[in-house]
């Protein structure tokens, strides 16, 4: 009988699946904050207030929480592939339409429309992921995954400060206008890339051995909830799921006020120009990408998620503490706040959802993902308006930094009172799907599970 080794295994479905999955997570985070490195040049042109602008970035989040569930539903039932694809085709368009904003009524339509055609796309990543990656691999897996999202400020911030600064002007268009258009190419084509490409079952690839998938499938068997399916009825009802929702809006209020508005940020601290502003605003997303790995991996180590997530929480308070007290008199440690802001932040999110879907299986799993993902995910339309507000009445966004600190000291008290005995009812009368929400039999189970803890 051949021995699989898990590590070697996991090394190999990492370097298959990932890449794609980290392509279309950089792409749509890349157009769905690009605007802020726009929000200057635009407002100048066409006469938006902070207040416009704030609303404008956070409508994306409007039709991206009405139709987040459904569309994860969809991608349940027809596929990560047909269904993820659709998805970023339709945002590549609409993001490319931004070229054409003329107007208020015209921005907040687009920025509607841009979430209306996104939603799905993360939870249904993370749904498609969690067919390919047990709980107690997760953390490391997707600490590696969300290095996309620091990465589109690493490379998206220089990115957009060339387009800016070298497309202004250029037949006839502003920089910005060009910034919209040329940043929405790579999306349309990668989901056609998608359609064609994206692998979705491990049972069906070729670049697995048969025991190996024997092996892959035993262990997804081995550590999926408990019990078999959660209803979807029970998702909804379910206390420890609006409680992980809460401390999800309080992770994505600092996320969105950091990205939204970390460009006039990092000209607050007094950094003028397009290019040197992208290339300071790289910097917190480099600390990130150092933050959120190291994070995952201490915390599949220790088998943790909750401590870890908590921490993170606190890192980020620190850091806008410290960029409150920097204020404009000292740039450097500015940016250090602003730096551990962003690594708190954006270590989180690979943890958190480790530590949830330990707890669902099947469709409910999809109806978790998307239902804790779509309202947390209505801080992306509070905090950018609430800072662009503040910065309408007092001309600065010290007040809204406060708030945004306070928010995630606030996370982490709400993540350290999850209890596990908290988990979502079953109904053990449902007949488990092979793999993700499948069960082994309780010996198989204790033979397969790995030597880590789990995750608490």
């Amino acid at each position: 009988m051949t021995t699989v080794n898990d590590d070697k295994l996991f090394r190999k479905v990492m370097l298959r699946v990932l890449p794609l999955a980290m392509l279309g997570f950089f792409l749509s985070y890349l157009d769905r904050v690009n605007i802020g490195y726009a929000q200057e040049t635009m407002s100048a042109d066409l006469g938006f207030s902070y207040a416009v602008y704030g609303l404008g970035a956070g409508l994306f989040f409007v039709g991206y929480f009405i139709f987040e569930i459904p569309s994860n539903l969809i991608l349940a039932r027809v596929g990560a592939r047909k269904w993820i694809a659709r998805i970023m085709i339709t945002w590549g368009i609409i993001s490319g339409l931004m070229f054409f904003v003329n107007s208020e009524w015209l921005f907040y339509l687009l920025r509607f429309l841009l979430g209306v055609a996104e939603a799905g796309f993360i939870p249904g990543i993370l749904f498609y992921m969690a067919s390919w990656f047990p709980p107690s691999r997760r953390g490391r897996a997707w600490g590696i995954f969300y290095i996309a999202l620091a990465s589109s400020g690493l490379i998206g911030g220089p990115v957009s400060g060339v387009i800016l600064a070298n497309m202004d002007g250029i037949g006839g268009h502003a920089g910005w206008q060009w910034l919209f258009f040329i940043e929405a190419i790579p999306t349309v084509l990668l989901g056609i890339v998608i359609l064609f490409v994206l692998q979705e079952d491990y049972r069906t690839v070729k670049w697995l051995k048969p025991v190996e998938k024997d092996r892959l499938g035993a262990l997804l068997a081995a550590e999926a909830p408990a019990g078999g399916h959660t209803p979807l009825r029970q998702v909804f009802k379910s206390k420890l799921i609006w409680m992980l929702t809460a401390v999800y809006f309080s992770y994505n209020f600092a996320l969105y006020g950091i990205s939204f508005w970390l460009p006039n940020l990092v000209g607050e601290l007094g950094f003028a120009g397009p290019i040197a502003i992208g290339f300071i605003s790289a910097i917190p997303s480099l600390a990130a990408i150092v933050s959120m790995v190291t994070f995952g991996f201490l915390s599949d180590r220790a088998g943790e998620r909750k401590k870890f997530i908590a921490a993170a929480f606190v890192l980020s308070a620190i850091g806008f503490a410290l960029c409150i007290v920097a204020g404009t008199s000292n740039p450097v440690l500015g940016v250090i706040g602003l730096s551990l802001a962003n690594a708190g932040a954006l270590s989180i999110p690979a943890i958190f959802w480790s530590f949830q879907t330990s707890m669902l299986a099947g469709t409910a799993l999809a109806g978790g993902i998307a239902l804790i993902n779509s309202t947390g995910n209505l801080a992306g339309f509070a905090a950018p308006y609430l800072i662009g507000a503040v910065k309408d009445s007092l001309g600065s966004a010290t007040v809204a930094l406060y708030i945004t600190g306070g928010i995630m000291l606030l996370g982490a008290v709400l993540v350290l009172t999850i209890k596990r005995s908290g988990r979502v009812p079953r109904e053990d009368d449902v007949t488990p799907v092979a793999g993700i929400g499948s069960d082994a039999a309780p010996d198989a189970a204790s033979e397969l599970r790995p030597q880590a803890g789990r995750a608490r």
